[in-house]
């Protein structure tokens, strides 16, 4: 168990209304007739936008629907002029991590002529003067019930981070039945995230005992459910405990936040493609193994909880299998990256201090270029 430090100070944000269960999608609907909202802009993954009707929505309705998996800077800017010539009472995000994060953007943004680069960091984005809701489809990043967005500089490639409690939806409503069109790779690619927010939240120099509990039921949860909703789309209780187990990420990433596993996997996206999930299944196996010298008690924990046995002195081998054995290719070389793309991955990895700051082990430039080395 983590020590409690009394002169340490967190802070648990939530959304004011969180549903979760089948059928829970109607509550969005709900949620608006009772305020009552006459216009509503769903900013939503173009896969899922023939699933808008379930939600019931009163009055007007527009969708947004030209989301990338990484949105960057332009998507941003087209999604606020399409928002600002609505005018919308009510937003939505209606997705995956980044559909979600572009639903929050454009809500603290509306309106206004601020530019994103004003509100990079933590506590800078200016009080919403709309509603927002949050309804994932996907089970990973857990960003229905958080209060950060994640976005590409598309000059750089550099993943900008804003945080502000006035990115909080209003209402979260988490459907696992919306997950079970999800193809079996993305199901598989989605989980491992949820799983490293669970786990980098677990082994993290702020690790707290008030997020100890929802990373440990977390880590559970995916052990338990991921392959079978990844072998059976259809399996709703499998599918519950996944969304479950990404709702306990998504807590433990304001408080306490990810560490160098998810330093070390972004140079796989921006510099390479990679999906974000993808990126971190890739790495996971080596940052867990990695870190094993200074989480010993906890490393062990996080291999039972995923059903590996005791598997302590073989813990990369453990969970690279774990995670190739739900279909994710392990190897750098199946995504095209090879030994010379390392120096500026690791290069890119290494500024990464708001991350690796939090890791339980030290890391140079020098390490984070072995740990590619090895991923290869």
């Amino acid at each position: 168990m983590t020590a409690i430090d009394p002169d340490r100070t967190i802070v648990l944000e939530r959304p004011p209304q969180l549903h979760f269960g089948i059928g829970t999608i109607a509550r969005v609907g709900a949620f608006a007739a009772a305020r009552p909202v006459a216009r509503t802009l769903v900013i939503a993954a173009p896969v899922i936008r023939d699933r808008v009707a379930d939600m019931a929505l009163p009055g007007d309705v527009a969708i947004f629907d030209q989301v990338v998996n990484e949105p960057d800077l332009a998507l941003l800017t087209a999604a606020r002029a399409f928002a600002d010539d609505y005018q919308p009472e009510l937003i939505i995000g209606f997705g995956g991590g980044s559909v979600m994060d572009l639903a929050k953007l454009v809500a603290v943004l509306l309106g206004r002529s601020t530019p994103v680069e004003a509100i990079i960091g933590a506590g800078k984005a200016p009080p919403r003067r709309v509603a927002l809701a949050q309804v994932p489809t996907t089970a990973g990043t857990g960003s229905e019930a958080g209060p950060r967005a994640l976005l590409t500089d598309d000059a750089t490639g550099a993943k900008l981070a804003i945080e502000s409690g006035h990115m909080m939806a209003d209402i979260a409503v988490i459907d696992p039945q919306l997950a079970v069109t999800v193809p079996p790779l993305v199901t598989a690619e989605t989980g491992i995230d949820a799983l490293a927010h669970c786990v980098e939240a677990f082994t993290n120099l702020r690790a707290h005992p008030a997020i100890d509990l929802y990373a440990r039921e977390g880590i559970g949860l995916i052990g338990r459910y991921l392959r079978r909703a990844v072998e059976h789309g259809g399996d709703l209780e499998a599918r519950a405990g996944m969304a479950l187990a990404a709702l306990y990420g998504g807590y433990c990433l304001g408080p306490v936040n990810t560490t160098g596993g998810h330093a070390v996997a972004y140079p796989l996206s921006t510099q390479h493609g990679i999906g974000h999930g993808r990126a971190n299944a890739i790495i996971f196996p080596h940052m867990l193994a990695y870190n094993a010298p200074a989480t010993g008690e906890r490393t062990r924990e996080i291999v039972q909880l995923l059903r590996l046995g005791d598997a302590e002195e073989k813990v990369c081998a453990a969970t690279s299998g774990f995670c190739a054995d739900l279909g994710i290719a392990m190897q750098l070389t199946a995504h095209g990256i090879e030994p010379a793309h390392i120096p500026a991955m690791a290069a890119e990895a290494a500024g990464i201090r708001r991350l690796l700051d939090n890791n339980p082990r030290p890391m140079t430039e020098r390490d984070i270029a072995a740990i590619y080395h090895a991923a290869l």
